[in-house]
């Protein structure tokens, strides 16, 4: 949390340095008028690279994959767009950084390369994608990150096995894999 607050104070100091050195070499009216263009340059293409990132997302969806990579594209569109409304010449580098493609998947790819999640014990997104950690977490769980989503298919056609009539899944025996318990109960409808 340090980090951040150093980061909060420090930030304006050193956009106020730098619009200050700029507008001293070309003026101040050439200097608003840049920092408004890149305002609108990079909510423009912020609008477009989010539509792609979305229509991606979307695309590895349909075919059964995680958008892992996506969702980490989108939140640095997000931090991007952020820092481009901010007014500033530092600022609009960073967020330009987050917004055009060729930076913005570098960017998620060193994310993704540093971070591992782990669910229920099965290792996720970066280095150690899809593999099991040992110890007592290690009971089954739910991969985050990219890759496909074949285990959920496979717990999916498992339940539709063990449906009963009327199509309410039948608790299974605890396999040693499974954690937690098994909760079943009818519910009904109290908003009509």
């Amino acid at each position: 949390m340090p980090y951040a607050l150093l980061l909060f104070i420090s930030l304006p100091i050193i956009e106020i340095a730098v619009m200050l050195r700029v507008g001293d070499a070309i003026g101040w009216l050439p200097t608003l008028a840049i920092v408004i263009l890149t305002a609108f340059i990079g909510t423009t293409l912020l609008r477009q690279q989010g539509l792609a990132t979305l229509n991606t997302a979307r695309q590895r969806l349909d075919a059964g994959e995680m958008p892992a990579q996506q969702m980490l594209e989108g939140m640095l569109l997000l931090l991007g767009g952020v820092l481009l409304l901010t007014p500033g010449f530092v600022t609009d580098a960073f967020g330009f950084a987050c917004v055009l493609p060729v930076t913005r998947q570098w960017l998620a790819n060193k994310i993704a390369s540093r971070s591992i999640v782990s669910v229920g014990g099965v290792v996720g997104f970066g280095s150690g994608a899809g593999r099991q950690r040992g110890g007592p977490s290690a009971k089954g769980g739910t991969t985050i990150g990219s890759g496909s989503t074949a285990g959920a298919r496979h717990s999916d056609a498992h339940s539709a096995e063990s449906s009963a009539s009327g199509g309410r899944p039948q608790p299974s025996t605890p396999s040693p894999e499974s954690s937690g318990e098994v909760i079943d109960a009818d519910f009904k409808r109290i908003d009509k």
